[in-house]
């Protein structure tokens, strides 16, 4: 009897506080970090590995070219749909205002859903952590960053035993030499199936990349990273398919 009775106090304290056995389940617990919090905690380091995903639309040095999406060279504070020459849609124009910290993280979570009608048509970054380190390491490429994020040191050392633990993820695309650029030029647009069902020679990858720039308005690439790439598509997706998805 004492011992069902303790236990009875220990259950009662435990939802009294909010808390029972692996953590807390009350209203406060279920609230997500702030984003104060989480900006506090951001690495920037492990933010340049996301932004793979978003180069291949957007350029981020200094004076960088306009692609398939304006530069983010100093987005942060910066004046929304304020890139001249760029086209944007009524939908962001109306929008206005700058792009503070908090809607700037709405709009990197759902694009679609912070700005209905925006040309930015690509799933957001859900993941709160990997979405504070990519602003940290937007944040960083201006002329006057915030003052958020990790120590420029200890935020490498922390992505460095960060990626040791991790094996990158470029969904169905093969990992190799080549495959960060490859992903971040093919996938804004296109899912890994379109690529991994396919077998071409290295001269006919090469006239698809003419046809995304010419016909698709794809933004031209660098003689470096057009090499890079077909040296990862030959390499992986020749016509022998040696990664062709079993079924």
């Amino acid at each position: 009897m004492w011992r069902s009775l303790r236990s009875s106090c220990f259950l009662l304290a435990s939802l009294a506080a909010g808390t029972f056995l692996y953590g807390s389940f009350g209203p406060e617990a279920a609230q997500a970090q702030t984003l104060d919090d989480r900006l506090a905690k951001a690495n920037p380091a492990k933010g340049e590995v996301i932004f793979v995903r978003c180069g291949g639309c957007h350029s981020i040095e200094e004076g960088g070219p306009t692609k398939l999406g304006p530069n983010l060279w100093g987005i942060i504070d910066r004046p929304v749909a304020s890139v001249d020459g760029y086209a944007y849609s009524d939908a962001l124009k109306e929008y206005g205002g700058k792009w503070e910290l908090e809607r700037f993280d709405a709009f990197l979570k759902d694009p679609a859903g912070a700005v209905p009608g925006s040309r930015m048509a690509v799933p957001g970054v859900t993941d709160d952590a990997e979405r504070s380190d990519l602003i940290a390491y937007l944040n960083q490429n201006s002329a006057n960053p915030l003052p958020i994020g990790l120590d420029p040191e200890l935020a490498k050392a922390e992505a460095a035993a960060y990626d040791s633990d991790k094996k990158r993820d470029f969904g169905l695309l093969v990992d190799g030499p080549g495959i960060a650029k490859t992903y971040a030029l093919c996938t804004p647009c296109h899912s890994e199936m379109i690529i991994v069902q396919q077998g071409k020679t290295r001269a006919r990858w090469d006239k698809a990349l003419d046809w995304m720039i010419e016909d698709q308005g794809m933004a031209p690439l660098s003689d470096d990273d057009r090499t890079e790439i077909l040296d990862y598509l030959e390499a992986n997706y020749n016509e022998d398919r040696p990664n062709f998805p079993e079924r």
